[in-house]
């Protein structure tokens, strides 16, 4: 790794990030699959950017994402993307509180997308994501109330029920 890299204290800033102050087992099972679901796009996006594509971080976490994507297909998990479609159509407020990375890779309308599992704002650009960027994103994910928001009594969960019962009815 090159100490010079602008993607290395990126990288650091995301791992010395912590839950200490919450109670995981407590969320939502749905939304807590996808926080650590983006949570590990953003992980291998930066150490692509860190790391040689071959180095083992990145070999691991790419078979650790493949294996995340029959899971995503799993029971209420297969609703989450209609269901962040839903708030910016029915909740907006709510959809507009949800982390940007969220609202972009869900939104149909939107151009960014997970790329052989790396976040890809604009598909056109070969330039990485710029480092101020990736540390907005983290931060949006750590947010004190979108934490709670996970929680599996908070309301962000209680729509997701309603729409999910809508859904499979």
């Amino acid at each position: 790794m090159n100490d010079d890299n602008d993607y290395h204290p990126v990288l650091n800033y995301l791992y010395e990030k912590s839950l200490i102050l919450h109670d995981p087992a407590l969320f939502h099972q749905v939304f807590y699959f996808f926080f650590l679901d983006s949570l590990a796009h953003i992980d291998y996006t930066i150490g692509l950017y860190c790391y040689n594509y071959q180095s083992p971080k990145n070999i691991l976490g790419a078979e650790y994402m493949r294996w995340r994507i029959d899971e995503e297909k799993k029971g209420d998990r297969a609703l989450f993307p209609g269901f962040v479609n839903w708030l910016k159509n029915e909740h907006p407020e709510k959809f507009s509180a949800l982390p940007s990375l969220w609202q972009m890779i869900y939104d149909p309308e939107d151009t960014a997308s997970y790329r052989s599992f790396r976040i890809v704002l604009d598909p056109e650009s070969t330039n990485p994501i710029p480092a101020g960027v990736l540390y907005a994103i983290i931060d949006e994910f750590f947010e004190q109330e979108f934490l709670k928001s996970l929680y599996d009594d908070a309301s962000l969960p209680g729509l997701f029920r309603q729409y999910a019962a809508v859904k499979q009815a």
